[in-house]
């Protein structure tokens, strides 16, 4: 119950850090909103996504493993369809630069909004859970 709980946790952080980063990303509501998100992601990363993993292995082979942006990003999608107060939609990357390394503005249309969200999500997630289990 401790990991379930902790899991939803993890995954509403996730969420508001991936609303306050990202203005293509709209979660409306109040907190309530994020932890219902975080259950549902939870719920689907630990039923659906082993199922599309099993379905995609050939294509996630030949890709060497790229595929499971994709897998994610489906799941991302079946968040928006099933808490219809979470919505991603296409916005703009103002870009930015640091030490030296640029990166320039970049206009992203609804496809890769859900492509470069599910890609921050999984880095969010995974420093969350290395950070907790530390």
């Amino acid at each position: 119950m401790k990991g379930v709980l902790r899991n939803i946790g993890i995954y509403a952080f996730s969420l508001f850090f991936l609303a306050q980063v990202f203005s293509g990303v709209e979660i409306g509501g109040s907190i309530t909103t994020y932890i219902i998100g975080g259950a549902v992601l939870s719920i689907m990363f630990v039923i659906i996504k082993p199922i599309i993993n099993i379905v995609t292995l050939p294509l996630n082979f030949v890709t060497l493993g790229m595929f499971s942006f994709l897998i994610n990003a489906v799941i991302l999608y079946f968040l928006t369809v099933l808490v219809p107060s979470i919505s991603i939609k296409a916005f703009v990357f103002e870009g930015f630069s640091l030490a030296g390394f640029v990166i320039p503005s970049i206009t992203l249309n609804t496809f890769f909004a859900f492509v470069v969200t599910s890609l921050f999500l999984s880095i969010s997630v995974g420093v969350l859970t290395w950070l907790i289990k530390k």
